[in-house]
């Protein structure tokens, strides 16, 4: 009976330990999704004013015979595809559904050429029928503009030479409790319809179309980042959420276990002892 005591004060503690990590990794990653949920407030209307312009200019570019392989495509089969996951687990489905959803996204592509964003894609997709072209394993725990820009070159390197198309596969995020996984298109540029206008430009529409679509690949690719960040930092607050409340719960069955078996081995030790008292007074 004591044996069983102690096995279960032991195992309190080891429950307690983990409820401790648990609620400390959600403090922390209720506090991240407040900070990217501001950053990406911020990006949000840039991408989409950048869009505007860039579609309409790209009209404009059109009919006076300005081609530009960002925004008109180029002629080339392969298929870039950026997967943009977490460096650490603890956040639930996160890593799974992305993996998921490039592998799917690469069965339907020629020639498919991986950039995995993450130690977490790095490690599933170099295991993988598809070459793993780059990798970026902690380098945007906080989304910044120069590793969207790397990131940028990196695919326009093996843009119009490898491939004539890149996607991108990341995590929308809704809201703190809605998250959904996404592959969108990123080369050429997926523009909405513009509208053709009468525009002085200078020093010429060619070099402003090229600079813009840069940009707004830029930005683009940062704002992946940034609600990729917001979706990594709300899945794994639900999970350390759900981890501390089982937790709590394990503990309470715990505890009532502990009680019980300590109010049994109490109960036998005190018959042993009016046992041996009433030998005694026989004798």
């Amino acid at each position: 009976m004591g044996a069983r005591v102690r096995q279960i004060r032991r195992r309190i503690g080891n429950v307690r330990h983990v409820r401790q990590i648990t609620k400390a990794m959600y403090t922390i990653a209720a506090t991240q999704v407040i900070q990217r949920k501001r950053a990406l407030a911020a990006a949000r209307p840039f991408t989409e004013a950048a869009e505007r312009v860039l579609a309409d200019l790209a009209v404009t570019a059109h009919r006076e015979g300005v081609i530009h392989p960002l925004v008109h495509g180029v002629d080339r089969t392969g298929t870039a595809v950026l997967v943009i996951s977490s460096d650490r687990g603890l956040c639930g489905r996160y890593v799974g559904d992305l993996n998921r959803a490039g592998t799917e996204l690469a069965r339907q592509k020629a020639e498919v050429r991986f950039f995995a964003g993450g130690d977490k894609a790095h490690r599933h997709f170099r295991r993988g029928p598809w070459p793993l072209a780059r990798s970026y394993v902690h380098a945007y725990d906080r989304p910044t503009v120069e590793v969207a820009q790397r990131m940028r070159d990196d695919l326009l390197g093996l843009y119009g030479q490898e491939v004539g198309e890149a996607y991108v596969v990341y995590t929308y995020f809704r809201g703190e409790l809605a998250q959904q996984v996404r592959a969108e298109r990123l080369l050429p540029l997926d523009l909405p319809p513009g509208r053709p206008r009468d525009l002085l430009v200078e020093p010429d529409l060619g070099t402003v179309l090229n600079e813009l679509a840069n940009l707004y690949l830029t930005g683009r690719l940062l704002r992946v980042l940034l609600e990729a960040k917001a979706s990594e930092h709300a899945v794994r607050r639900q999970a350390m959420k759900a981890a501390t409340d089982n937790a709590d719960d394990l503990l309470g069955k715990l505890t009532l276990s502990y009680n019980k078996a300590r109010q049994q081995r109490i109960t036998t030790e005190l018959a042993d002892i009016m046992g041996g008292a009433e030998a005694l007074r026989e004798e």
